[in-house]
């Protein structure tokens, strides 16, 4: 080969490794760059936009659930609680966000005044002006190191600080807290998750904290009754809900030893889609959209709670119900429907006592829309009694061995528990394709 012809295959080489990096940094640049995110009113009506591109939020409270999921279900975005979440960093967060197409309302976390256990602040003292300002330079590193990301959607500062709160000066930080935010990152709204509405509150939070862009309102049953919350509050700002879904286990009957009735996933899905309709969507002058939870599941009272899938990652009705809001058609394969659950003959209702060892018998009946064939798990678990508030961490009841002769239909034969007490019988109804249901029935081994 001639000295000519390897100067010349050199420099053909070169120009292919600067066009490769040029191409490669103008897609890292263009990955790097930041979203112009805004609330505007227009015609008297609130509207979120992302780049000047009108963007409703069809979202869903997410910490550990399936993000590929929800964007395949049709979501566009996830909230958060904090930026770290003890698993994953706050950018590997936004960036898992990001290679979906899904934005990210970020939650800081915030120091709380109520007593609780589990992650974050608890027993905070906001007359403690040190302490307060310790804290905002800790949120600022946070907004510093995050605020440019593309995933990024909004700035949610705290989440619920006004429950079991009497301390005004909560908002005044939250303010300085929103303010600096400005300051520093001129892109992206803020705004701080409330634990339902009232006259009382909103007063506070226009005297103290103006500089929100907007609110994040929290409700499950009574989310039904937030029209007519907001206009007794005089709040005719921008909103989002950031939290609603199941019934909460403090709206529901419970039986004369105190255990909550526990709505099956049938039940839930369909009160899904009734709030989501009768309040949600019905909104279009001042709601923004909102984050149905949760996308996941999570140890509240039961295992089945709020989560909105199963421990083993299969769906319930309900995120069928989300999908059908987000993309106007059903997903392919969906939950089974549970029609009845018995023990003993009684529903849930009847306040059931059992002898200690007991024999007893349940009967889940169901269908499934597309045939499948369905296998059912039992297990037995004492009523949770180490419970917390507002979401803090619990731990999960281990079943009782040795209950069941066979528990692999929908009829059972079983023991009650040896020891007296409080339990609680659970079903899951697993359609092997992705999706199941789930029921439980509280009941009371009586004493000698």
């Amino acid at each position: 080969m001639s000295h000519q012809r390897r100067h010349h295959i050199l420099a053909v080489i070169l120009l292919l490794i600067a066009v490769i990096g040029c191409q490669a940094e103008g897609k890292g640049t263009q990955k790097q760059e930041t979203n112009k995110v805004e609330v505007r009113q227009e015609d008297g009506q609130y509207q979120l936009y992302v780049n000047g591109d009108p963007f409703y939020i069809n979202g869903a409270g997410l910490e550990f659930g399936n993000v590929e999921a929800l964007a395949a279900h049709g979501g566009n975005s996830f909230r958060t609680w904090r930026t770290d979440n003890g698993r994953d960093t706050g950018m590997e967060v936004l960036d898992r966000a990001h290679a979906n197409g899904l934005m990210v309302t970020m939650g800081i976390e915030i120091a709380r005044e109520r007593p609780g256990s589990g992650r974050g602040v608890f027993n905070f003292d906001y007359s403690d002006s040190a302490a307060v300002a310790a804290q905002l330079a800790t949120v600022q590193d946070e907004i510093l190191l995050y605020k440019d990301h593309p995933a990024l959607l909004m700035w949610g500062i705290g989440n619920e600080l006004n429950l079991g709160a009497t301390n005004p000066l909560v908002w005044d930080a939250v303010n300085d807290i929103s303010k600096m935010i400005h300051e520093v990152d001129g892109n992206h709204p803020t705004l701080t998750m409330l634990a339902g509405i009232s006259p009382e509150l909103i007063a506070q939070i226009k005297a103290r904290a103006p500089d929100l862009d907007l609110l994040g309102i929290q409700m499950y049953a009574d989310i039904i009754n937030l029209p007519r919350y907001l206009e007794e509050s005089d709040w005719n700002g921008p909103y989002v809900v950031t939290e609603w879904g199941a019934t909460g286990h403090w709206e529901v009957p419970t039986t004369p030893w105190g255990a909550p009735l526990e709505n099956n996933s049938t039940v839930k899905a369909d009160w899904y889609d009734r709030r989501y309709e009768t309040v949600i969507a019905s909104d279009t002058i001042q709601c923004i959209g909102s984050y149905v939870f949760l996308w996941g599941q999570k140890q509240e009272r039961t295992p089945t709670w709020y989560g909105m899938f199963m421990p083993n990652g299969d769906k319930t009705a309900a995120v069928d119900v989300m999908h059908y809001k987000w993309t106007g058609t059903w997903p392919a394969n969906q939950a089974p429907r549970i029609n009845s659950f018995t023990l003993n003959g009684l529903e849930a209702t009847d306040n059931i006592e059992l002898s200690p060892s007991a024999d007893a018998a349940s009967i889940v009946v169901t269908n499934d829309f597309e045939g499948d064939s369905l296998s059912y798990h039992w297990t037995v678990r004492p009523e949770a009694t180490a419970v917390g508030h507002g979401g803090d961490d619990e731990a999960e009841p281990e079943p009782i061995p040795g209950l069941f002769a066979s528990a692999d239909g929908a009829q059972v034969n079983l023991k009650a528990p040896s020891e007296p007490g409080a339990y609680r019988l659970f079903v899951d109804i697993i359609d092997g394709q992705g999706s199941a249901a789930h029921a439980n029935i509280p009941f009371l081994v009586a004493g000698e």
